[in-house]
């Protein structure tokens, strides 16, 4: 044979199936990747890379359910069998370490606050919060207390808020809906932390 490409006789100390080296030179080397050779195809599949992984966390919200009152109920049922929020991929979680979505559903207390930041602070970034009910938008109508929080967007920054006392189960996957769209227009938080 030609060019490099012929073949050996296995050795006495090799067993005889052994599949030979593939060559490295001459006609048989190829390079080991095509975009590899191209210099320009590094930045290509840098974004293809980034668009792939934007799009997949768009598909699988993973939340952490933070249910404090009445709101929770209707959260609940969002997941129940007549609304069915999982074929959306929104997964819920109960530990903040694999959730990238906190949703605050209820009257948030000042005792209560400072526990709803700390698993804020531990779940991993990008994180997300939906403030759902006029409790958690607002304090509700218990703003008059002197132990409730005014809103928790006092205590973590709120990307969507979800009005209503309670609201339901549709409203809940709109906000979902309108999470989305931020998420895919890379947008900041509607309100930091005052």
């Amino acid at each position: 044979m030609a060019h490099g490409l012929e073949q050996t006789a296995p050795s006495a100390d090799e067993p005889a199936g052994t599949p030979a080296e593939p060559p490295t030179g001459g006609l048989g080397s190829r390079p080991t990747s095509l975009l590899a050779s191209v210099p320009v195809a590094g930045v290509v599949v840098a974004k293809l890379e980034r668009w792939v992984f934007d799009q997949a966390r768009l598909r699988s919200l993973w939340p952490l359910t933070f249910g404090l009152a009445c709101c929770a109920i209707e959260m609940m049922a969002a997941w129940a069998s007549r609304f069915d929020m999982d074929r959306l991929g929104v997964m819920p979680r109960a530990t903040p370490r694999q959730a990238d979505v906190m949703i605050v559903s209820g009257t948030v207390t000042h005792k209560m606050a400072e526990r709803l930041r700390r698993l804020y602070d531990q779940m991993p970034e990008p994180k997300y919060v939906v403030a759902m009910g006029s409790c958690a938008c607002c304090g509700g109508p218990f703003l008059d207390g002197y132990n409730v929080v005014r809103g928790v967007d006092l205590v973590v920054p709120v990307d969507v808020y979800v009005p209503g006392c309670p609201p339901r189960p549709e409203a809940l996957i709109d906000g979902f809906y309108k999470l989305r769209e931020r998420i895919a227009k890379a947008q900041a938080p509607l309100s930091p932390v005052r």
